[in-house]
């Protein structure tokens, strides 16, 4: 067990307009649960977690809907989300630091439902020894780098090249930190939290192996997908 208090920031602010529709991608139901219970279940299930913040446009429908109907006792606190994922972010950061006093946290896409116990485990042993780690998986195909033309001018190789993921896990300090600094300006093309360290060289960030299950749900496609994990996650618990 960690030694430290853990947190995790769980983002669901996001418009889903790839995915189309009117119903915002994180509450489109897989087995009759919103997408976002799969996530928040998981860090609710973890003993390495020891409080949920969770980051939506919807606070008091969340909590109502999902985290008292479901029981999930370590969301302790709802918070808006912002115009750009790193505000949201750094929304989430305020408010574990307001709510409790925590050594790391875990960031997380509340639309990634197949984060796993073992996933948030390693993340937590790792995060203690390098205070920044990310889960990815190594790609499968070949990268091209295109340039401003959609000509193909670099082949990196694929053995270094990564998909990364969700859970994000850094030191608290760290990461509040980073966040703060690069919010002073107005941050171009930060995608995700990992760059907000990488950018200021505050540290190195660990690579751990997450789940080629661990997909974002962003396009209809993608659902299909889910559905597909989802049952066989169904037939294995039996």
């Amino acid at each position: 067990m960690q030694k430290g208090k853990i947190a995790a920031i769980v983002l669901a602010g996001g418009s889903g307009k790839r995915m189309g529709g009117s119903c915002k991608k994180q509450y489109l139901l897989l087995d009759e649960k919103p997408i976002l219970y799969y996530s928040l279940k998981a860090f609710q299930d973890s003993p390495y977690i020891d409080v949920i913040i969770l980051v939506t446009n919807e606070p008091e429908y969340c909590m109502e809907e999902l985290v008292l109907k479901y029981h999930m006792d370590k969301v302790i606190k709802a918070v808006p989300g912002g115009k750009e994922r790193y505000h949201s972010v750094y929304n989430g950061l305020q408010a574990v630091e307001q709510k409790s006093v925590c050594d790391y946290v875990l960031i997380h896409d509340g639309a990634r439902p197949f984060v796993t116990g073992d996933i948030i485990k390693r993340s937590v042993e790792c995060v203690e020894q390098y205070q920044a780690c990310v889960v990815g998986m190594p790609v499968k195909d070949t990268i091209k780098i295109a340039d401003e033309m959609e000509f193909a001018k670099a082949t990196p190789d694929r053995k270094c090249v990564w998909m990364i993921q969700t859970p994000q896990t850094f030191s608290f300090a760290l990461i509040k930190n980073a966040y703060e600094q690069i919010l002073k300006d107005t941050p171009e093309g930060i995608t995700d939290d990992a760059m907000v360290i990488e950018s200021q060289n505050l540290a190195k960030v660990k690579l751990i192996p997450g789940s080629y299950e661990n997909i974002k749900i962003t396009t209809p496609e993608d659902m299909e997908i889910a559905e597909v994990f989802l049952n066989k996650q169904k037939c294995l618990e039996k």
